[in-house]
C-alpha cells in the first residue's frame, strides 16, 4: 500500500486530504489498524484492490460505510494507483461495493462523492449509472485549497434496474 500512494502521490494529492510526501509504514499501517477497527465496530468496510494477474500488487482501495444506518444511506469512497487508470479498475471495485452495499448491507442509496474536475472518478459514476445531484461547496481541503465534490447517488430500485 505504501508502494502504491508513493507512486501516485502527484495525482491522489490533487483530489484527496490524506496523502503527503512522506507517507510511509507507519500511515499504512495506522489506516489497517483503523480499518479494522471500523469492521470490528461495523462503521465501515474498507477493501484492499488486488490485481487479478499479481494478487500482491496493491491497486488501491475501496470502502463503503453507511452515512445514516436509520434511512439506509451509505456512501462509497475509492482510490487507486497512478498506473492503472483508465482500467477499469476503480469501476470493478465500485461495482462490487453497491453488490455488497445493496445486497448484504440493505442499502436504500449510495453516494459518491467526487472532487470537481476529478474526470476519472466522474467517469466511474457515470459507467455504473449513478446521477449527478450538485456540488458541495467547499467541503473537504485539500493542503491549502478548499476543494468542492460532486455528489453522485444510486437508488436500490435503479441499481436493481
Amino acid at each position: 500500500m505504501t508502494e502504491a500512494v508513493q507512486a501516485s502521490l502527484a495525482e491522489l494529492g490533487q483530489w484527496l486530504p490524506w496523502p503527503h510526501a512522506r507517507y510511509d509504514r507507519m500511515d499504512a499501517t495506522r489506516f489497517v489498524r483503523d480499518s479494522m477497527r471500523s469492521w470490528r465496530e461495523q462503521r465501515a468496510y474498507d477493501f484492499a484492490i488486488r490485481g487479478h494477474d499479481d494478487p500482491n500488487r496493491h491497486l488501491g482501495n475501496v470502502s463503503i460505510w453507511f452515512t445514516s444506518r436509520q434511512f439506509r444511506v451509505g456512501e462509497i469512497g475509492y482510490w487507486v494507483r497512478s498506473d492503472v487508470t483508465g482500467q477499469g479498475v476503480a469501476t470493478e471495485a465500485t461495482a462490487a461495493m453497491l453488490s455488497l452495499g445493496f445486497g448484504s448491507l440493505d442499502m436504500h442509496r449510495i453516494t459518491l462523492r467526487i472532487a470537481v474536475g476529478n474526470v476519472s472518478s466522474e467517469r466511474v459514476a457515470e459507467k455504473l449509472g449513478f446521477t449527478h445531484e450538485g456540488v458541495l461547496r467547499q467541503v473537504i481541503k485539500v493542503g491549502n485549497q478548499w476543494v468542492d465534490h460532486s455528489i453522485f447517488s444510486l437508488l436500490a430500485s435503479e441499481y436493481r434496474r
